[in-house]
């Protein structure tokens, strides 16, 4: 029942949260907005504020706002001034109320982001030895398990990630280790080899290594000031490797059987529920993400596909053709079906096996 409420709250609150942030910008430009719904399906109750019926309908998974013009036809706002239109303001206008909600999408996850950092600190791994690998480097130079490194050539090393980056960066020239052996200073001199590894999106890389893993040992440290700049290289940092994971998607680097559907997506909130509230947070920050970036790809019934009609329009300085549009939109609809097909076949295929 509790991942029920999660799935409920998390998948829903997240369309929410996209729908708003195309009602706020139609709002802040003047444009008529009929409804403002929380969920879907039947109205259970609301209230009407000027021409405008905010609802919660009898469905809570998401949302949806009905702006006043948006389907173009002129007889169906008899309500609002022909300059609150949608369909009347300037294309760009339209373009702004439209990437409005992918940018919401990715603004929740910053805040998702920054309310973990400001509750935590930020979570990194000590750079403390865990297992030695045989016949490694660091295994000859006399690494053992339970030693946390101090330095490397002389660079003071905090976390794990230090440490990787500073052997990756010296690449296979002699490398200058200090490391706290039950509270001894030890020193050692090694050099990494180049081995081949997939990478996360199994690509076969050549990268340099000693031969040490972590021990998984965490640590909090505090946010300094505010924790804004963190939490906004961290949404960056998270938006990147979405958008990467699309590319290696299209070039077929990442086969086709990982894309997931709606019972991925519902079993991966229920083990984040299960993780923990933190877990579950940083879960829907990555999910918003998704959604945000999937909104924004060139296909005609997204929001990206509508961007593209406004920037054509802007070029052209005339709408796309309604001809256009409706093969298009059919193209469309008939690709996302597709993908929907194929994510739901891996989704069962994966519960089957």
């Amino acid at each position: 029942m509790t991942s029920i409420i999660a799935v409920i709250v998390v998948l829903g609150g997240l369309i929410f949260f996209h729908e708003l942030g195309h009602f706020v910008v139609a709002r802040l430009l003047g444009m008529g907005v009929k409804a403002f719904s929380l969920g879907f399906g039947p109205r259970i109750f609301g209230f009407r504020s000027g021409n405008t019926d905010y609802r919660l309908s009898a469905f809570p998974l998401g949302g949806y706002v009905q702006l006043a013009g948006e389907s173009g036809e002129p007889e169906e706002d008899d309500l609002f001034p022909e300059n609150k239109l949608f369909s009347a303001r300037p294309p760009w206008q339209r373009m702004l109320v439209v990437a409005a909600g992918p940018v919401f999408n990715f603004l929740l996850a910053f805040l998702c982001f920054w309310g973990l950092l400001l509750a935590n600190g930020e979570m990194v791994m000590a750079p403390t030895v865990g297992e030695v690998v045989q016949g490694s480097p660091a295994q000859t130079a006399g690494i053992q398990s339970g030693d946390t490194v101090l330095s490397i050539n002389g660079l003071k090393v905090t976390y794990w990630r230090d440490m990787v980056e500073e052997i990756r960066k010296e690449g296979i020239r002699p490398l200058q280790l200090e490391v706290d052996r039950n509270g001894t200073t030890e020193r050692f001199t090694l050099t990494a080899r180049l081995e081949s590894h997939k990478n996360l999106f199994g690509e076969d890389v050549k990268i340099p290594i000693v031969g040490v893993k972590a021990s998984g040992e965490m640590t909090s440290i505090p946010v300094e000031g505010s924790g804004f700049v963190p939490a906004m290289e961290q949404t960056w940092y998270s938006m990147k490797m979405v958008v990467m994971g699309f590319v290696k998607l299209v070039e077929r680097i990442v086969p086709l059987d990982t894309i997931g559907g709606p019972i991925f997506l519902m079993q991966a909130v229920h083990e984040g529920t299960k993780s923990g509230i933190n877990e579950l947070i940083y879960l829907t920050a990555i999910i918003s993400i998704n959604l945000g970036i999937i909104n924004l790809l060139p296909i005609p019934v997204l929001d990206g596909g509508h961007i593209v009609y406004f920037t054509l329009e802007m070029i052209m300085r005339r709408p796309v053709s309604d001809r256009w549009r409706a093969l298009a939109t059919r193209i469309g609809i008939m690709f996302l079906l597709a993908l929907m097909t194929l994510a739901i076949y891996n989704d069962i295929r994966r519960l089957l096996s």
